[in-house]
Parts: structure tokens; sequence; C-alpha cells
């Protein structure tokens, strides 16, 4: 069976570094508790994207940090549901939430 590539990806970081220790910001903000919230809105939503938790990111101090794929969109401080719809509405615009992103 072929997989469908998803239009989108969504990374989000969980911090987790090697021997599988979750030490950094992202985890320790809460990034892997919004999980279930991200894959909740996608399918609500209808998107055609995936979510991935990912090791660290190596940009702690904008954490979490959500990247959205093809675009290359990095997004920091995704603290709450409200940020993480802000995101999702933007992406579902084709626009992006400019106070967010990590230059």
């Amino acid at each position: 069976m072929k997989m469908e590539k998803p239009e989108y990806h969504i990374f989000v970081c969980a911090s987790f570094r090697a021997g599988g220790d979750p030490k950094g910001v992202c985890n320790k903000k809460g990034a892997t508790d919004l999980l279930p919230y991200i894959e909740n809105e996608i399918l609500d939503r209808g998107l055609n994207a995936q979510i991935t938790s990912t090791g660290c990111m190596k940009a702690c101090d904008h954490g979490p940090v959500m990247v959205v794929y093809p675009m290359g969109h990095w997004y920091g401080g995704v603290e709450s549901e409200d940020t993480v719809d802000e995101i999702l509405d933007a992406l579902e615009d084709g626009e992006v939430v400019d106070n967010l992103l990590i230059a």
C-alpha cells in the first residue's frame, strides 16, 4: 500500500535528547501536551497534514517550537491551544503569523 504524502507536515519540538532524556525547554513548557489537541484540530479542520514530535530543534530560546512544511515556517512561543489555533487558521488562509515567526 502506497502512503499519500500530506500537503503539510507539522513538527513539534518535544526536546528529546540523546538517551531519550526529555530535558529541554519545549518539553518543560508542555509542547507534548499540545500534540493531541493539534492532531484533533487537523482532523476537525480537514487539513491534509501530518504531525510529528521531534528531538531538540536547537531553538530553546523560542520554545515551544512548531515548524510547518513545506513552507518552512518556524514558530516560537507555541504555549497554548489559542496559539495553535492562530497558526492553523493562518495555514488554512495561506498566511503567516508574523509575531510568532522565529527569524
